[in-house]
């Protein structure tokens, strides 16, 4: 038995694949506390990447009966990971590999700037096609949701379609142990996604009031079915969820074409192809009953599925093959999870030890990315080897291009 099982006094057990992983004092009381939760099913599984988080910890499985979380989902609704391996091979890329990251930085928008505006954010007659498309899917049911919440109608929706974010989120040139090109990136629902989620969190916690319903922490407040807006969220997460997907899809786009310019021997795209969520809800069916999963900080990992596991910016990442494993709600983690806030790692790092920790690797090496230097997180082969019972390795990725939010 790899996991660790604990029964939590007034609550479910919990179960931890965090063998030979360093687990905060306050990611244990979190996980506790969601496992006391009355609406919890089974048990709380909670991934080797698991730190803490708002309200629900980042790196853990709750399933509930007939209710969600709207904190354990969080804000970045539908947050996830997009890959897809190319013809190109290493020997097919140049040897300065600068002219490419400013290809891509070119093609995505990304980043936010104090006084700069929204750089991350099209100017809408500046956006490729791909944006138009996507957003043509996405908006009678946007218009519908607004209908109900005016106050999304103003959030930043088309104009994020198809851009990046800050923080954690990133676009990465790879290649395999084959030598094979891959392109990566890491994003999700954007300015509306967390307008969303923002605004059922707090419906959520106001109704918990209302009710006098006594919670270990506000931020878990929950929705039950046949709630006042239990049906709203449900259709509300579930359009920022294929929000989430379109986004990567449209950035893929971006990418590849970036690529191309710079890259003049013809290739072709999507000889493996994976688009994946870590930040999401859905039903599903497990230990006889249909439950509500929902996976902050973690991928699916049905039998054979395809999901993806990113290292750190100085890293690997792998693209792994889910064994089914019941106890876990067939889930692995999301990636190497942080050790460290961003304000330490900042304090603790200069940039000459983020730029040994990146050698190798195309990216910016400046004080604006202390926070996501490598050391920040746990190490990428320690929490695969604490999840050898979830998933197989089918690809190992080294980063050469990486540009971060």
């Amino acid at each position: 038995m790899r996991y660790i099982e604990e029964q939590i006094e007034g609550g479910v057990p919990l179960k931890r694949w965090t063998n030979g992983v360093p687990v905060e004092p306050k990611a244990l009381e979190q996980l506790s506390n969601t496992a006391r939760l009355p609406i919890v099913f089974k048990h709380v599984a909670a991934m080797p990447d698991v730190h803490v988080g708002i309200g629900a910890t980042v790196g853990s499985v709750v399933p509930t009966l007939r209710a969600i979380i709207p904190a354990a989902v969080g804000v970045d609704i539908g947050c996830g990971m997009i890959a897809c391996k190319t013809t190109l091979c290493a020997e097919d890329l140049p040897d300065n590999l600068a002219p490419m990251r400013a290809a891509i930085e070119k093609a995505v928008p990304h980043g936010r700037r104090p006084g700069m505006g929204d750089p991350g954010a099209w100017k809408l007659e500046k956006a490729p096609e791909s944006v138009s498309k996507a957003w043509a899917e996405l908006r009678p049911e946007f218009e519908a949701l607004a209908q109900e919440y005016p106050q999304l109608a103003k959030t930043n929706n088309i104009n994020h379609l198809g851009t990046l974010g800050t923080g954690n989120h990133f676009v990465e040139v790879c290649l395999d142990e084959q030598g094979a090109v891959w392109f990566m990136l890491h994003s999700g629902s954007r300015g509306v996604g967390n307008a969303i989620g923002t605004m059922f969190i707090a419906l959520a916690r106001e109704d918990a009031m209302k009710n006098d319903v006594h919670l270990p922490d506000r931020d878990l407040a929950y929705f039950e079915e046949g709630s006042k807006y239990f049906t709203d969220y449900v259709r509300a997460v579930g359009w920022a969820q294929k929000f989430a997907a379109l986004n990567r899809e449209v950035m893929m786009q971006s990418v590849i074409e970036a690529v191309r310019k710079v890259i003049a021997k013809p290739f072709q795209t999507h000889l493996e192809a994976v688009n994946c969520h870590h930040n999401y809800v859905q039903k599903e069916h497990h230990f006889g009953e249909d439950v509500y999963v929902t996976r902050k900080g973690a991928v699916s990992a049905r039998k054979g599925q395809l999901g993806i596991i990113p290292g750190s910016m100085g890293a690997r990442s792998f693209i792994v093959r889910g064994l089914g494993n019941p106890e876990s709600f067939e889930s692995c983690s999301h990636g190497a999870g942080r050790v460290m806030s961003r304000t330490k790692a900042k304090a603790t790092y200069t940039v000459a030890d983020h730029e040994a920790a990146t050698r190798g690797v195309e990216c910016h090496k400046d004080a604006g990315v202390i926070d996501e230097t490598p050391a920040a997180y746990k190490d990428i082969d320690a929490v695969m080897a604490a999840q050898a019972d979830l998933v197989e390795v089918v690809y190992t990725l080294k980063q050469i291009v990486c540009v971060k939010g």
